[in-house]
C-alpha cells in the first residue's frame, strides 16, 4: 500500500539528482547536489510535527474526517516554513541549459536560477498538492452536496445514477488540471526541467501524512467487518462506519496526490532522460 506514492517520490528524487548534475554550481557543492534529498527530509520533519497536533482536540465520530483533513493543511504550512532554510543551502545563483554547458547549441534555453526561484517551485508544487487533496475530498465526501446529490439520483434509477456519477467525475478534474498546469508552467519558466522535478518533490512533501490518513480506510473497514462477524453491539459498528467513511475519503485524497505527482514525475523523468542522452 502506498507503493505508487513512494514510487513517485523515488523517481522524482532521482530525476532531480540527474538534472542537477548538469549545473556546475550544484555539482561543486555537496549540499547543493543533495538538495532533492533535503526536501524530502524537511517533509518528514514537518509531517512528524503536524501529526502531534491530532492530540490537541478530542476526536469523535462527528469530527474525525475534519481532523484527518486538517493534518494535510497543517503539514503543508509547516513544510513551507521548514523548506526555507533548506533552500538557503543552495548557491545564491546557479545555471542550467546553455549557460551551464560547454557545448551549448544555438537556440538553447538558459536558466539562471536563484534560491527563491527554487523555493517558489517547491512551494507551488506543495500547495497544488494540498489544493488537489482538498478538492478531491470535496467531491468524494458525504458531507458535501455533490455526493448527497448522487445519493438522491440513485433513488431515481440506474440511468440517472450513471449519468450524474460520470458528470461528477468529469467536473471534479477541472481544478486539479488547472493546478498541475500552473505548477508546470511556473516551474519550467523558473528552472526548466529541474524546477518541475523539485516541484514534484514539493507536492510529495506531506507524503507521510497522506499515507498515514490513507491507511484509515482499509483498517477501519476490516475492523467493521470483524465487529459484524463477532456480533458486537451496533454502537461499535457505528464508530467503525464513521471511520470507514472518513477513510474512504482520505484514500481518495491519497490517490489525488498520487496522480498529480505522477504527472510531474513523468515530465521530470523525461528531463532526466534527455539530460543523459544530450
Amino acid at each position: 500500500m502506498g507503493a505508487d506514492l513512494f514510487g513517485s517520490l523515488a523517481e522524482s528524487t532521482c530525476a532531480a539528482l540527474v538534472v542537477s548534475s548538469t549545473s556546475v554550481e550544484l555539482v561543486t557543492g555537496a549540499d547543493a547536489l543533495l538538495f532533492p534529498l533535503m526536501i524530502t527530509s524537511a517533509g518528514i520533519v514537518a509531517s512528524f510535527i503536524s501529526v502531534q497536533f491530532v492530540h490537541v482536540s478530542t476526536v469523535t465520530i462527528d469530527n474525525v474526517q475534519g481532523v484527518l483533513k486538517a493534518q494535510i493543511g497543517l503539514s503543508t504550512v509547516l513544510m513551507t516554513l521548514v523548506v526555507i532554510p533548506v533552500c538557503l543551502l543552495l548557491p545564491s545563483s546557479f545555471k542550467f541549459g546553455a549557460l551551464a554547458s560547454e557545448e551549448a547549441q544555438a537556440g538553447d534555453v538558459e536558466y539562471d536560477v536563484t534560491q527563491w526561484d527554487a523555493f517558489g517551485c517547491i512551494a507551488i508544487g506543495l500547495w497544488s498538492g494540498c489544493i488537489i487533496g482538498y478538492i478531491t475530498e470535496y467531491y468524494t465526501s458525504n458531507n458535501y452536496k455533490h455526493v448527497i446529490g448522487l445519493v438522491k439520483s440513485c433513488k431515481m434509477g440506474a440511468a440517472p445514477n450513471i449519468i450524474q456519477g460520470l458528470a461528477l467525475g468529469y467536473i471534479s478534474t477541472i481544478i486539479p488540471v488547472l493546478c498541475l498546469a500552473a505548477t508546470i508552467g511556473f516551474s519550467f519558466n523558473k528552472a526548466g526541467l529541474y524546477g518541475i522535478a523539485i516541484a514534484a518533490l514539493g507536492m510529495l512533501g506531506s507524503l507521510p501524512v497522506a499515507l498515514t490518513i490513507d491507511g484509515y480506510g482499509p483498517i477501519s473497514d476490516n475492523a467493521g467487518g470483524i465487529a459484524e462477524m463477532c456480533g458486537l453491539p451496533s454502537t461499535i459498528r457505528d464508530k467503525t462506519d464513521a471511520l470507514d467513511a472518513a477513510g474512504n475519503t482520505t484514500a481518495a485524497i491519497g490517490k489525488g496526490f498520487a496522480i498529480g505527482s505522477a504527472c510531474l514525475v513523468g515530465l521530470a523523468l523525461f528531463g532526466a532522460f534527455i539530460t543523459r542522452i544530450e
